[in-house]
């Protein structure tokens, strides 16, 4: 991995790329979405500031945990544009998302325990199917396939019931 003296404050987009892992597209990319920022030179050439790399390593962290660009950028604003951000200022962010991720975990530790189940009832049997119907909610009122038809005549379902199963 180059190294960039300390005395420079400004990485190329190159520079930014090699030191973070992440493609000049997916820089660009960020850039254009308002997850990081630059500036031009009289050359027209991207300059980016040091504390990007810390903020392209959070971008690419959120990410694989499945936090969307849109909260990202939002939680990103809050940071202070003039210094490198501090660990303080990640665990403030981070802690936001805490609820949010245990719910993720929730719900994949309960697909990866029923995913054979799951795969095998096709979520044609709603009065069987542990990831689309939790708990049968549905047994008391219909069996089959019923929740397809609900769900395009808008009637609400339990918290759970829908979108979890494949």
């Amino acid at each position: 991995m180059p190294q960039i003296p300390e005395k420079i404050h400004e990485l190329t987009v190159g520079q930014l790329a090699a030191r973070s892992g992440a493609a000049v597209s997916a820089l660009h990319f960020y850039e254009s979405k308002g997850l990081i920022s630059s500036r031009r030179t009289t050359g027209n050439q991207r300059r980016y500031s040091r504390d990007a790399l810390r903020r392209v390593a959070f971008v690419r962290a959120a990410q694989r945990v499945g936090i969307p660009l849109a909260t990202i950028r939002e939680a990103l604003s809050e940071l202070p544009e003039e210094r490198t951000p501090t660990r303080e200022d990640w665990a403030r962010l981070s802690e936001a998302w805490r609820s949010e991720l245990d719910e993720r975990i929730k719900q994949l530790n309960r697909l990866r325990d029923h995913l054979t189940d799951c795969i095998s009832c096709g979520c044609l049997s709603l009065d069987t199917c542990v990831l689309s119907n939790p708990d049968d909610a549905f047994g008391d009122r219909h069996t089959g396939s019923r929740l397809l038809v609900q769900q395009q005549r808008g009637e609400r379902q339990p918290k759970g019931a829908a979108g979890e199963c494949g």
